[in-house]
Parts: C-alpha cells; sequence; structure tokens
C-alpha cells in the first residue's frame, strides 16, 4: 500500500534549511531573487536597498487601476491590492503603507474621472481603500504624514464626480477620522 505525503509545510522547508551552509544559503537566495521581479521587489524592500523601494509597487498599482485603454488592457483591483499586501509582508513600514494607500486612491479615481468609468465594484474598492488610508495615516506620528491628507481631500473632490455616492461616502469618512485638508 503505498501512502501519500502530504505537501511540504514551512516546518520541512526549515529544516531542510538549518543543514545548508552560508555559501549554499546565499545561492538559494540568489536563485529566488532571479526568479521573479516580485522576489526582487521584495529583497530590495526588505533590505532597504535602491532610492525607492516604493516604486515597484507603484508601478503595480498604476498598470492595474490606470490600464492602457488604447491597449485593451484591463483593471484589476485585486492585482492593486495585492501590490500593498507584497510590500507589507516585505517591510510593512507604515509611512509606505499609508503613501500606498493613498496612491491607489489617487489612481483609482484619476483613471475614473478621466475615462468615465462606471463600475461599482471598482468605487467601493476605492471607498474602502480611502478608508484603509485614513486609518493608516491617523496611526502615523504627527510628522510623518505630511500632505497626505490634503492628497486625500483632493481624492475626495474629484470622488463628487463619479457618482454612486463615492463622494458623499468619502466626506463621511473624512469627517469621522478628524482630519480635514490640512490639519490632524
Amino acid at each position: 500500500m503505498v501512502t501519500k505525503k502530504s505537501s511540504p509545510t514551512w516546518s520541512d522547508v526549515k529544516s531542510r534549511l538549518a543543514g545548508v551552509d552560508r555559501a549554499g544559503l546565499l545561492g538559494l537566495v540568489q536563485d529566488l531573487y532571479a526568479a521573479s521581479k516580485d522576489n526582487q521587489a521584495f529583497l530590495h524592500a526588505r533590505l532597504g536597498l535602491g532610492d525607492d523601494v516604493l516604486k515597484p509597487y507603484k508601478t503595480i498599482i498604476d498598470r492595474w487601476l490606470w490600464p492602457d485603454v488604447f491597449k485593451n488592457q484591463d483593471t484589476s483591483v485585486t492585482k492593486a491590492k495585492k501590490a500593498i499586501a507584497d510590500y507589507k509582508k516585505a517591510i510593512g513600514q507604515p509611512e509606505g503603507l499609508a503613501e500606498l494607500a493613498v496612491f491607489f486612491c489617487e489612481r483609482a479615481v484619476g483613471f475614473s474621472s478621466d475615462v468615465g468609468l462606471q463600475d461599482e465594484g471598482y468605487f467601493n474598492a476605492l471607498v474602502r481603500m480611502f478608508e484603509q488610508a485614513l486609518t493608516t495615516i491617523g496611526s502615523l506620528p504627527e510628522d510623518r504624514w505630511h500632505a497626505l491628507p490634503a492628497r486625500l481631500d483632493a481624492v475626495r473632490r474629484l470622488g463628487h464626480n463619479l457618482g454612486y455616492g463615492v463622494g458623499d461616502d468619502m466626506d463621511d469618512l473624512l469627517s469621522r477620522s478628524g482630519f480635514d485638508a490640512g490639519s490632524r
């Protein structure tokens, strides 16, 4: 009788890694680095390498929230949100999370306004990210949130042009947050 072995787990990987020497471990990390741009972005963010660790995550958000309509590209809120989740796993600095959430909102409202997108699911995701951005900004020390509330206020103003109550929902969220466009 043949028994099926269950799928490997982190414990299995961890026990195998315990026997790998430094050179072998570096080789493994090098192979992972070469395997995908996502791995590269993760390592750059985790190790604080490069001028702008947020750039690859912003590029992904921009691609999926403001696609090239002339190339018949689609939007994908899920893929844009995954970029933020990937950043959170890599380093998760609150300032970076706040910046990515605000950037998400700016790109989503800008694309919707620019091309006249009318997608209730897209708008719901925008409002939820607006709320998340406010929450994240609210958790930052006052000297760390800079112009983020003013940028969200600009998003809110554009949100009034979209319909579906987007601007009104943002008004409520901004009002409840304790922020206004210029102060905390």
